[in-house]
């Protein structure tokens, strides 16, 4: 299921670099939220229907599509102007970043060893980018910006699966990126063609399949058994890079990936033994 959800991811993110270069972002994302109502619907009916509606943490719910939306619009701007790899690399810092907001934001004790990891792993995000080199542009800043983001969603996750059945969470984020997406695109719209017009269609169904997918897999297997998989969508994202731009990430590309990632898993690997260092 997990493998099934990230090479959807990978094929949302190709979808959204294509489009993106012909219509607003806001526009994209728009139809990334609202066509993911068709899975979702699905998943509703899959798991109880109305009775997964009912919440109390309406303003959680939000709350993490305001941090989510703004985490897929910067995520789709790095694609756009950024090699695909290279953007969903620096995006793999959100896992290193949750360790840091894990201590602020839900009062968590974190050790010297990920604190360590942490920082090891934003070194591999500077060999990344290379400050004072080419890459450090509005791309990097939007794909940094997307990864605060994402990690502020799955701090947010901690939170709401307290209470919140899994299915329930994407539903309300549904509902609520769609509307908040929506918002813009008096502003904004581009008439699509007809051919774009299917993409636009692919992209939400591929978007919305992507989180069933990956729902359905938390339901089967503990957290920390799905963690390492999510990392296999940069091998993806960096196939679908080759194939359809031609991108090659560069040695040095290839080398911080390496580091986020191991950062990432040792972190992960800490959580799971539940000690503070």
């Amino acid at each position: 299921m997990v493998i099934v959800a990230t090479v959807l991811l990978s094929a949302m993110w190709s979808l959204a670099k294509v489009l993106s270069a012909r219509y607003p972002v806001e526009e994209v994302s728009f139809f990334r939220s609202v066509l993911a109502f068709i899975p979702t619907g699905v998943m509703v009916a899959a798991k109880g229907g109305g009775a997964l509606l009912h919440t109390r943490r309406l303003g959680g719910h939000v709350w993490r599509s305001v941090v989510g939306v703004t985490a897929m619009v910067l995520g789709f701007v790095s694609y756009h102007l950024m090699p695909l790899a290279d953007a969903v690399s620096i995006s793999f810092t959100a896992p290193l970043l949750v360790t840091a907001l894990s201590v602020p934001l839900l009062g968590e004790k974190v050790g010297l060893a990920r604190w360590g990891a942490v920082i090891v792993g934003f070194l591999g995000v500077l060999l990344i980018i290379q400050p004072g080199g080419a890459m450090v542009n509005l791309g990097s800043l939007a794909a940094l910006g997307g990864a605060v983001s994402s990690a502020l969603v799955m701090v947010t996750l901690r939170q709401l699966t307290r209470t919140e059945n899994p299915v329930t969470i994407v539903f309300y984020y549904t509902v609520f990126s769609s509307l908040l997406t929506a918002l813009p695109l008096p502003f904004v719209w581009v008439t699509p063609n007809g051919r774009d017009w299917g993409l636009l269609i692919l992209l939400g169904l591929v978007g919305g399949s992507s989180q069933y997918f990956m729902t359905r897999a938390l339901e089967l297997a503990r957290a920390a058994v799905i963690g390492p998989f999510n990392y296999v969508s940069l091998l993806w994202a960096a196939l679908f890079g080759w194939v359809i731009w031609g991108d090659v990430p560069a040695p040095h590309v290839f080398a911080g990936s390496a580091i986020v990632v191991a950062s990432g898993l040792f972190v992960l690997y800490r959580e799971v033994r539940k000690t503070p260092d």
